[in-house]
């Protein structure tokens, strides 16, 4: 069942490095039992170690807040995360001022809509955990589409690295 949440265009922003956000009476947050992933199940979170989301809070949340739109769950590869770095966003260099970690390959992470698109047309797109991937997305891509790029491993994103 899709949301309500209105939709934003946004300037497409990739930034996959926000700081922290108090998700406390934030309206656009719904609960989790609220939010329904592409499969049209419960989302799931997608990593809690390390932390991700826009909100930090571990889920990859459709938000009206959230112009870079970190809604893709999604499985580090090393390609994925040097092409990221090529385009202009670090994902792999630790920023302690941002308490962000630094991802490695097999990190899960909620990776930005218009950059995993990208990365798709470029070769490079990492794989996708459905379950934690917000049914959002489905405004631009299908369930077929996500399915062509599935992670192996839909249990373990919860798992330290």
């Amino acid at each position: 069942m899709p949301n309500s949440y209105t939709r934003r265009g946004g300037n497409g922003a990739m930034s996959d490095d926000q700081s922290n956000a108090d998700a406390t009476g934030d309206a656009d947050v719904p609960g989790d039992a609220d939010e329904s992933n592409v499969l049209g199940t419960a989302l799931q979170p997608c990593s809690e170690s390390p932390k991700t989301g826009f909100l930090r809070d571990g889920h990859c949340r459709q938000l009206q807040r959230d112009p870079g739109r970190h809604e893709i769950c999604a499985v580090m590869t090393q390609e994925f995360l040097e092409y990221s770095r090529e385009q202009g966003n670090d994902l792999i260099t630790p920023r302690p001022e941002l308490d962000f970690p630094g991802l490695h390959p097999g990190d899960h992470w909620c990776v930005c809509l218009p950059r995993w698109v990208e990365a798709r047309e470029a070769g490079n797109a990492p794989p996708v955990v459905m379950e934690a991937t917000t049914e959002g997305v489905l405004d631009e891509l299908s369930v077929e589409e996500l399915r062509e790029y599935a992670a192996d491993t839909p249990d373990d994103s919860t798992e330290d690295a």
